[in-house]
């Protein structure tokens, strides 16, 4: 299982506390340093079966910055995947990675019905 997280978000404090707390093994990624690859973003989108937008930090500086509230629409889904692996900080975040499902941010009803259930 991978937690693809910024150390400084506190709601990726949160999740991570969650999973200690509950005994979850874990590998723990910076989003950052070690930004999910095109390739990865799109194997994300199979298994956990979300539109692309879910993806998006729609809350987030650069979101607001980039103005994609009005461009994402008319972009393609190449475009939006090599922008989402191009800057980290806007990817929703924590992903909760594994080979059966993806979750994107963190509720912790659905963590807890994907992750305990497991």
């Amino acid at each position: 299982m991978e937690f693809i997280n910024y150390p400084k978000c506190s709601t990726c404090k949160k999740a991570k506390k969650w999973l200690i707390d509950n005994n979850i093994e874990f590998i723990d990624r910076d989003i950052t340093g070690d930004t999910p690859t095109k390739e990865e973003l799109k194997k994300y989108l199979e298994i956990s079966g979300y539109p692309i937008k879910k993806f998006f930090n729609t809350s987030g500086n650069l979101y607001k910055e980039f103005k994609l509230k009005d461009k994402l629409e008319t972009m393609s889904m190449d475009e939006k995947l090599t922008l989402l692996s191009n800057h980290g900080m806007l990817i929703k975040r924590p992903l909760l990675v594994t080979n059966d499902f993806v979750l994107v941010g963190f509720k912790e009803e659905e963590w807890k019905e994907k992750v305990l259930t497991k």
